[in-house]
């Protein structure tokens, strides 16, 4: 295994970055953590403190997707990841890639208004 040389490369994220990252509080982060069994932070200290990896990270993602962006209830999040995990996962893939494609295209659109 070669060593990965990233600088910005994090193993752990506390509660608020990945709280910040999606735009949720602390506090929905700790309920889906009960609700779904995906979520398992590390937790370290007599304090708990919560530590959360990528695999962490890629689960809350699935969820925010499901339940943020697409406004499924939490009982039906629960439902369409028992019932078809990969299927859901390729498909926030996707809509992640989309977002990320739209968002440069209305970039290069301000560049192109800028222009005229």
């Amino acid at each position: 295994m070669a060593l990965n040389t990233n600088k910005d490369l994090k193993l752990y994220y506390s509660i608020s970055e990945v709280a910040k990252m999606f735009g949720l509080n602390e506090s929905t982060l700790r309920y889906w953590e009960q609700e779904f069994p995906y979520i398992k932070p590390k937790t370290s200290g007599p304090a708990k403190i919560r530590q959360y990896q990528e695999k962490d990270i890629e689960q809350i993602r699935v969820i925010h997707n499901l339940v943020k962006v697409r406004g499924f209830k939490l009982a039906a999040a629960k439902k369409i990841l028992t019932q078809n995990r990969k299927g859901v996962d390729k498909k926030a893939d996707v809509l992640e890639t989309l977002i990320g494609v739209r968002d440069e295209l209305l970039a290069l659109k301000r560049q192109l208004d800028g222009l005229q």
